[in-house]
């Protein structure tokens, strides 16, 4: 690991980040990462590339590769968190045994004619997957999916029908504390 002792080699980590500041700031723009987690980014690759230093070759290209990265893990992790709240509140509203039953009613019609808007793949997963308690393999077997890729297809559809939800007005009560992945078993 390299260290700050040595004045040369802070002299170029800072000529460094000056001159790949405006292509670094290019990069997060482009990837439109929120300037609150820009600046974490930022710094999470500036000190992985002191600890490589030593194994970098070109520490200017690394640097901006590593951004790039970075801001594509973010959008991966932020677009599963989305996907996971979505997840957790269809459970909740397939799942509430105390909701009256009046209310239950209105929510399933809601829900069906939510569903009904999403292609026929999605429909029969989620059905799969929440309406009658199928685990990840068990829908791939049926689909005739990869068990591999039976996540991936699972978030897409569940990214369409957050997209149906939000156009109709639904909003999630359930605290981001509380939200789940049940793909983990």
């Amino acid at each position: 690991m390299a260290t700050l002792d040595h004045p040369e080699l802070r002299e170029s980590i800072n000529n460094l980040l000056r001159s790949s500041r405006p292509r670094l700031e290019r990069v997060l723009r482009n990837f439109e990462v929120p300037p609150e987690d820009a600046e974490d980014i930022l710094q999470d690759a500036q000190l992985t590339l002191l600890y490589k230093w030593d194994k970098v070759r070109s520490p200017e290209s690394w640097l901006i590769g590593t951004v790039k990265k970075k801001c594509i893990m973010y959008w991966r992790k932020r677009r599963g968190s989305l996907c996971e709240a979505v997840d957790t509140a269809i459970l909740d509203l397939i799942s509430v045994p105390q909701a009256p039953e009046q209310e239950r009613t209105e929510v399933t019609t809601d829900l069906s004619r939510v569903l009904a808007k999403l292609s026929a793949r999605c429909r029969s997963l989620l059905k799969l997957r929440y309406g009658l308690g199928y685990g990840p393999t068990e829908v791939a077997e049926q689909m005739g999916y990869q068990t591999s890729s039976i996540r991936k297809v699972t978030n897409r559809c569940l990214a369409a029908l957050t997209r149906q939800l939000l156009a109709v007005g639904f909003h999630s009560d359930v605290p981001p504390g509380e939200i789940v992945d049940p793909d983990q078993d």
